[in-house]
């Protein structure tokens, strides 16, 4: 095989889950898991690739299941519990306190960043404002924040968020970086 065509197989092979998770995502916004869907997800998601030539993203190349597993049922727990806090928030006496937290990560890699934005996003009563990817900090804007207590145990929240998601899905380094403890 041809350093060339080695190179190539070996860039298909790197996009490939990046290149199923574009067509599972286009069958779920369809709602259908038929084989139309299948195809043209394919069409698109080639579409997709070949127009948008983004950079590859370098995974890590290790996952922990355990963790993975630890990591998914936490986190749904979390997103009940979030649910019924913001519910509480919403329909309770008074105004709901809030406040913008600054959270620097300390990891230094892009898709773990992304993930930790995206869950500490989807977990009710907190949203992302801003990242700053030089400076690996993340602004979140959350509710119920009273005191710089509330803030800091927000803080600390993400910082747990980004070690369980390292530990699933993190490179040696990240661990490392995790186990150091300072951002």
């Amino acid at each position: 095989m041809s350093p060339t065509l080695r190179a190539q197989a070996s860039r298909v092979w790197r996009q490939l889950p990046f290149f199923v998770w574009l067509v599972l995502l286009w069958m779920m916004l369809w709602g259908q898991f038929t084989a139309l869907a299948v195809l043209s997800g394919v069409v698109v998601a080639l579409i997709v690739t070949r127009t948008f030539h983004l950079p590859t993203a370098a995974l890590s190349g290790r996952v922990n299941l355990w963790h993975g597993l630890v990591f998914i049922v936490l986190f749904l727990a979390e997103l009940v519990r979030g649910a019924i806090t913001v519910a509480w928030q919403a329909l309770g006496p008074g105004v709901t306190p809030s406040a913008i937290i600054r959270v620097p990560l300390r990891t230094d890699d892009d898709l773990i960043m992304t993930h930790v934005a995206v869950t500490a996003s989807l977990i009710p009563g907190s949203l992302i404002v801003e990242t700053d990817r030089e400076s690996r900090v993340l602004y979140l804007h959350v509710l119920g924040v009273r005191d710089r207590a509330d803030a800091d145990a927000q803080r600390r929240s993400v910082l747990v968020w980004e070690e369980r998601i390292v530990r699933a899905v993190g490179s040696r380094a990240a661990l490392a970086a995790i186990r150091k403890g300072t951002p």
